[in-house]
């Protein structure tokens, strides 16, 4: 039993057996198996409603897809995080308000997320939106603070400030849109979300005092895989802005509520490794439009973003999804490696995330050969 307890703590488990282990696995497994089993009847309902994305010259679904997968993943996300609220809630009492700003602006992008997958949205109204949400975790205490950075030199407390704030807004407010853009083949966002938690969760399990971002992470990494379970090629349902938003956003506020800081300075560098994949393919995607002379970069859709590309080389869904999953698995090792993880970990982490990733991915592939007899399915969606 002391060795348990001793290999336990090795994962950063104080007790194998207390309520603060099993109020995140607990909080894990309900997101998950809530999502998962929600889902079937959010798809139906909205078909019926339709709610749903129609065939057209961009996309490469042949009949109506449900586009409100967000929603159910929201339900399960939050669900779980009541559970654990309800078992432990000490885990969270220093953090009360900043763990229910993240909720609040998580809910009040899926509400807009959505209303933009139904009736369309201008950008500026979904930009302006977004920001007063980053204003939200800023106000309430979370941001970046630049003089914490080892790398840059001390600056004023008059230029710290401003500048710590548009830094902070910038941060959130483009991993939100990131998340967003690279939501257009099957599966992709579902699992870089998916690892993307993980990694992160099992980065901030290593430090007594981010219970509060261990809790919030095991709900989103649940609630990802139980939506991945349905969005696998070929999907029967996609997350569209509102799940796409809430994976950005939560993201984003979780490294600011101090994920992966074992000094202030590490408090930005390993979110941006764990994170290269969605922000540098942004980062690529805005500079070519701008570089055409497109004066609204996230306002004109292409086929230039990084999943696009794979899946002109591919052309399986599938494979571009594993191959995007693998990308964000290696940044997340580098992440840790950066934040000094012991070997043990890592290794554990990686498992975890792959045998989670194998087995939700083969339950959809089986699955999907019984629904159509072995028929091959379609190449993916895009958009």
């Amino acid at each position: 039993m002391d060795s348990l307890k001793a290999l336990a703590a090795q994962f950063g488990i104080a007790d194998l057996f207390g309520r603060g282990f099993l109020s995140v696995l607990l909080t894990f497994l309900t997101a998950w198996v809530f999502t998962w089993r929600f889902i079937p009847g959010v798809r139906d309902f909205a078909l019926q409603v339709g709610w749903a994305d129609q065939p057209n010259a961009r996309r490469l679904n042949k009949e109506p897809l449900p586009n409100a997968g967000g929603l159910a993943i929201f339900t399960g996300f939050l669900l779980g995080v009541v559970v654990a609220w309800a078992l432990r809630p000490i885990v969270i009492e220093g953090v009360n308000i900043q763990v229910l700003a993240i909720l609040l602006g998580g809910a009040v992008l899926v509400l807009v997320g959505f209303i933009d997958d139904q009736y369309g949205l201008t950008p500026a109204f979904r930009l302006g939106v977004q920001a007063l949400s980053a204003l939200l975790l800023i106000v309430n205490g979370l941001r970046i603070d630049l003089n914490a950075i080892p790398f840059l030199p001390a600056l004023p407390a008059a230029l710290n400030e401003p500048l710590s704030f548009v830094v902070t807004l910038l941060w959130v407010v483009g991993l939100t849109n990131a998340v967003n853009l690279m939501d257009g083949v099957d599966g992709v966002v579902g699992g870089v979300g998916f690892v993307v938690s993980m990694v992160l969760l099992a980065t901030a399990a290593q430090f007594a005092d981010r219970a509060a971002a261990v809790v919030l992470l095991a709900g989103l990494a649940g609630a990802a895989l139980g939506y991945l379970r349905h969005n696998f090629n070929p999907s029967r349902i996609i997350m569209g802005d509102a799940g796409a938003y809430l994976f950005g956003y939560t993201l984003a506020a979780v490294s600011l509520l101090g994920t992966l800081k074992v000094s202030a300075g590490a408090s930005l560098l390993v979110p941006l490794i764990v994170l290269a994949l969605p922000l540098f393919d942004t980062t690529q995607v805005v500079i070519g439009r701008l570089a055409r002379g497109i004066r609204n970069p996230l306002g004109h859709p292409d086929k230039t973003h990084i999943h696009h590309r794979v899946l002109a080389r591919t052309a399986s869904a599938r494979r571009t999804a594993v191959i995007l999953w693998g990308v964000a698995l290696l940044c997340g090792v580098l992440g840790m490696l950066a934040q000094g993880v012991r070997l043990p970990v890592i290794l554990a982490t990686v498992l975890v995330i792959l045998l989670c990733l194998w087995f939700v991915t083969y339950r959809r592939v089986r699955a999907h050969e019984e629904e159509t007899g072995g028929v091959p399915s379609s190449p993916g969606r895009s958009g």
